[in-house]
Parts: C-alpha cells; sequence; structure tokens
C-alpha cells in the first residue's frame, strides 16, 4: 500500500506559509510548488534576492572507511581520488552499459568520509558495488535535513547569519560552522545556476536554522521558494531532472529510455583515463564512435509563436509554469527529437527548452523547428540549437563578498 506523504523536518514552517495550499509528493515527502497563489515572486527570488527551498527529500548517504575513496571512484564516472577533502562532485554514475542510473553530489567531509545526494534511491547499488570493500554505507536521508539558500543577496545573509567562513568558500566547496548554535555545513552548491548555497543539519535541529534565515534574511529580501520556482531557475540553468530529461537506466521500461553521460551533455565528466569503473568500456566505445544523440539548449523563435497567435487575433498565451509535457522537434518537416522541459525565461525574455536531438542534428547553430499548438492546430516555429546554460552569471561562481 502507498503511504501518504509525510512533513519535512521543517514542514511546520512551510506548511503555514504555503498561502496556496499547493504541495507536490517529492519522494514521500510534501513538497510545497508554490508558497503564493503565483510563483512569480519566489523566482524573483531565486534571480534578484534569496530564496529559501527545503530540499531535505534527497536522499542522502555517508560513505566512510578505510576503502570510502574506492568505492565512490569505482560507482562514479569522475575520478575521486582527486576530490579534496572539503571538495563537491556533481557526477553520474553508470550501469556496466554505461547507461546513467543517476546524477548528484558526491562532498568529501573528509579524508575517508562522503556524503553523497542522489534523486532515487541509492543504497542497494551502493552496497552491491561494496563488496571486497572495508566501508560503511549509511542511509542518513531522514538523520540529515538540507536547505538551499539561493540568489545574488545569499552570501551577504549568510555571513550575517552563521558562525562560518563564508567569505572564503569557492564554487563547489564546503565548510562547517554554526547557524543558530545548530552544527552545520555549508556547501557553494544548488540547483539554480546562481549564487547560492546548501546547508546542512541535524534533521531535529532544522527548525531552528530556518528560522535563524527567515528572521537574520529580511534584510536581505528572503523568500520561501517552492518547486514552480525551482523548475523555471533550473531550466535557465540547463540543469536536467530525472524521470523528465532523462530517465534512470534502473526503470527505464525500453532502451531508447536509457541515457549516457554523453547523451546527457556530461562527457566532461566522464574521466576514462582513471581507474576501472562501472560502465566506463560501453563509455570508452560510445566515445569512439560519438553519441547518437544529445541533450541540448533550443531557443524557440518567439516573434514565430507571436504570429501564430497574431493570425487568429489572439495574444499570446503562455503557461508561466515549465511545461513537462513531450514535445516533437523536427529538421526539414522530419521528426528528430523531442523537446523535454519548455519555460519562459523571465531573466532572459526568451522561450527555452531542454531536448533530446539526433546527431548530427544536435550541432551549436543548428535550426530546427518545434511543434507548438495553437487552438487546437499544430504549427512548426525555428528553433535554434544552443549552448547551456541559457543563464551563467558572473556571480555563480564568483568569490562571494
Amino acid at each position: 500500500m502507498r503511504r501518504m506523504p509525510i512533513g519535512t523536518a521543517v514542514h511546520e514552517r512551510t506548511f503555514p506559509l504555503c498561502e496556496s495550499l499547493s504541495f507536490r509528493e517529492w519522494s514521500g515527502y510534501y513538497a510545497v510548488s508554490a508558497y503564493e497563489a503565483h510563483h512569480e515572486h519566489e523566482y524573483n527570488a531565486i534571480r534578484n534576492a534569496s530564496a529559501l527551498i527545503d530540499v531535505s527529500p534527497l536522499f542522502k548517504y555517508l560513505i566512510s572507511g578505510k576503502d570510502a575513496v574506492k568505492l565512490v571512484d569505482r560507482v562514479i564516472t569522475r575520478d575521486a581520488q582527486k576530490l579534496a577533502a572539503g571538495q563537491v562532485y556533481y557526477t553520474p554514475w553508470c550501469d556496466e552499459h554505461g547507461k546513467v542510473i543517476d546524477d548528484g553530489t558526491v562532498t568529501r567531509v573528509g579524508e575517508d568520509t562522503f556524503r553523497w545526494t542522489a534523486a532515487d534511491p541509492s543504497l542497494r547499488w551502493f552496497t552491491q558495488n561494496a563488496i571486497g570493500l572495508d566501508v560503511t554505507i549509511d542511509d542518513i536521508s531522514e538523520q540529515m535535513a538540507a536547505l538551499a539558500l539561493q540568489g545574488p543577496t545569499s552570501a551577504r545573509l549568510l555571513d550575517a547569519v552563521a558562525d562560518a567562513d563564508i567569505r572564503h568558500l569557492k564554487y563547489f566547496r564546503m565548510t562547517r560552522g554554526r547557524i543558530a548554535g545548530v552544527p552545520v555545513e555549508i556547501s557553494r552548491t544548488g540547483y539554480t545556476g546562481d549564487l547560492g548555497f546548501e546547508i546542512w543539519m541535524p534533521w531535529d535541529r532544522a527548525v531552528d536554522v530556518w528560522d535563524a534565515l527567515m528572521t537574520g534574511g529580511r534584510a536581505f529580501d528572503i523568500h520561501p521558494a517552492g518547486m514552480l520556482a525551482l523548475d523555471v531557475a533550473r531550466v535557465e540553468a540547463g540543469l536536467l531532472l530525472i524521470d523528465v530529461d532523462f530517465n534512470s537506466s534502473k526503470k527505464a521500461l525500453i532502451e531508447s529510455q536509457k541515457y549516457s553521460p554523453f547523451e546527457m551533455g556530461l562527457g566532461r565528466l566522464v574521466q576514462l583515463d582513471k581507474r576501472p569503473f562501472v560502465g566506463r568500456a560501453a563509455l570508452a566505445d560510445e566515445q569512439r564512435r560519438g553519441p547518437a544523440r544529445q541533450i541540448v539548449g533550443l531557443e524557440i523563435s518567439w516573434p514565430a509563436v507571436e504570429r501564430l497567435y497574431d493570425g487568429l487575433g489572439l495574444a499570446p498565451q503562455l503557461a508561466a509554469t515549465a511545461s513537462r509535457v513531450p514535445v516533437p522537434v523536427y529538421r526539414n518537416g522530419r521528426q528528430i527529437g523531442r523537446a523535454t522541459t519548455t519555460t519562459w525565461s523571465p531573466v532572459l525574455k526568451k522561450l527555452i527548452a531542454l531536448a533530446t536531438v539526433s546527431a548530427p542534428h544536435c550541432a551549436e547553430g543548428t535550426t530546427l523547428e518545434i511543434e507548438v499548438t495553437v487552438e487546437a492546430v499544430r504549427h512548426h516555429v525555428p528553433a535554434l540549437v544552443v549552448k547551456t546554460p541559457f543563464f551563467n552569471p558572473a556571480r555563480k561562481t564568483a568569490m562571494p563578498l
């Protein structure tokens, strides 16, 4: 029997703030879709101020022991031996056929200790690959809460509220400190493509941290933000979502639903010259022949969309939320892929999409067509293949203060 979702570590705070009563289920927990009737203020907080996002439903694992680095290195596509203490990797991990099971972050929190986050449950896979190794794998998903603090004012806010060295915290590094007396780990990471941090804390002390950030954040225009605002921001950042832009090879029903890191545009994260890892042989073969398709960014011609509506005497009608409905993509009238997430970008004033496109049509600068339906009639409008991220502000990686 499927259980009802339950509240996260900060549900007693997020529930009364959620005026819209708009929730969704995320890994068995209630997650706020939008706090207000419309998510625009939450999106604007991500891009112009500070947004506080509850990301506690992430699966979290602690890998420790003498052979911890060997296990991480055996599973991920990147060289774990080069991951320094206090550094974070974003990485995919694959099955033996080189198809992605999941992607997430791996943080080396100590010499022989790693914190690993995943979208899907991964304990079984990690345990299977740990055979013969002196390593302990703890599922700490329900012991550790996580809050993402994202946006241009987030560093100054955190510097004011946290007893931690925020000023020298580099991109994809972590530090330790305290917020409201609670021991926390702070990583310079996030899912928005902006300046931002993720704060990790004991589950039972998360409300104290939430309160300190919300109270101290008033001077920095902090807003709690939900999943609808996050979805628009992550598309602008060119960040992929499992079960939407790609599928886990463990859950795929047919071969075409499986993706390799090269197909996901993550070839830079596949280090074939490191020690053997799961899927390496298959990935070496694919690198030699080139991927058969790739996830790319599309810029959709807004003038062409406007003309369709204008021809019917209508103003353009566009949802403010990101659409996760797959839409066909064509070249010269023949379907060569599909857009998986499409959204209007408020910061760029452009209609953009993440799309899976067959080779050789996935090259940057290629003009394709995407299907647009107006008044139940299907049309094709031009869409240009562009480099992602669509939005990439210097503050994302610059020294925070």
